[in-house]
């Protein structure tokens, strides 16, 4: 149980493998403006598992497409391009205050394979302090993990336990969400960021991005985050060393909407035994 929870705070971008010419045209989009004409300009280059609560501790977690783009474009409009998106996400994100989305959680490894989902809101901290969030599962059964940027909870009603952790311990396995909270940079958490044209994104018309976090490349092999024209991210993908995938998929996002504190607080019910230390099961 404990290990999905664990999952959240590790914890999507691109590309169909049949792509017609009338669907290139939207990828347009990000290839716009100065790198557009560089691009048309340019000659030619040269050359052409751990157990479900752990994860959750160990974190919260972008093709027929841009196989048109990738051999079409120059390497260095590739290049350029990346950086343009990259910064367009910043740019996007930096500017949110907080966010509601619905969460599809699906982890798939050791043969297994399980789906979640639920509500997620999401509130940037202050100076130097870290975010709020707040998932909710629903289905197929209901667990809370909270945070009030302080302290941790993690709670299986069913289990009549609620986990207590510092918040601050789970800031470098929550890194892949906080891209979703402004508070980094693309270019510099994701080393050799890049295009994925080998990855299938959700919707046509979305980019796939892809990247090794540096902080966490002892257990995470890989990043993937889906960004749709707007420059909201709707996927993330955290492909562990171990073989193991956990994906997040948002929608219905809302910007900037009102949350009150209360909502990231959590008090355990009557009766609830309280283990403070770990979120691991």
């Amino acid at each position: 149980m404990f290990a999905a929870a664990a999952k959240i705070k590790a914890d999507s971008w691109l590309a169909f493998a049949a792509f017609t010419g009338s669907e290139a045209a939207r990828n347009d989009r990000f290839l716009e403006g100065r790198i557009f004409r560089r691009a048309k300009s340019a000659a030619p280059p040269k050359t052409q598992s751990l157990p479900w609560g752990d994860r959750m501790v160990a974190m919260l977690r972008l093709a027929g497409a841009l196989l048109i783009v990738t051999f079409t474009w120059p390497a260095c409009a590739l290049a350029e391009d990346v950086q343009v998106i990259a910064q367009a996400v910043d740019e996007h994100y930096n500017h949110v205050r907080t966010l509601q989305a619905e969460f599809t959680e699906v982890y798939r490894g050791s043969g297994v394979e399980r789906t979640e989902s639920g509500t997620v809101w999401l509130a940037k901290g202050g100076l130097k302090k870290p975010g709020k969030m707040r998932w909710e599962y629903r289905s197929p059964k209901e667990k809370l993990f909270v945070s009030d940027g302080k302290d941790a909870w993690f709670y299986v009603p069913d289990e009549r336990q609620a986990r207590k952790s510092a918040a601050r311990k789970l800031d470098d396995i929550r890194s892949p969400l906080a891209f979703l909270l402004g508070k980094t940079k693309l270019q510099k958490e994701l080393q050799g960021l890049s295009l994925a044209p080998d990855v299938a994104p959700v919707a046509a018309g979305n980019m796939v991005l892809r990247g090794v976090p540096e902080a966490m490349a002892d257990r995470v092999s890989e990043i993937l985050l889906e960004v749709t024209p707007e420059h909201q991210i709707v996927r993330i993908v955290i492909a562990e060393v171990d073989g193991s995938t956990t994906e997040y998929r948002f929608s219905n996002q809302t910007e900037d909407v009102a949350i009150p504190d209360a909502r990231f607080q959590f008090h355990p019910p009557a009766g609830t035994e309280t283990v403070e230390g770990e979120l691991g099961g």
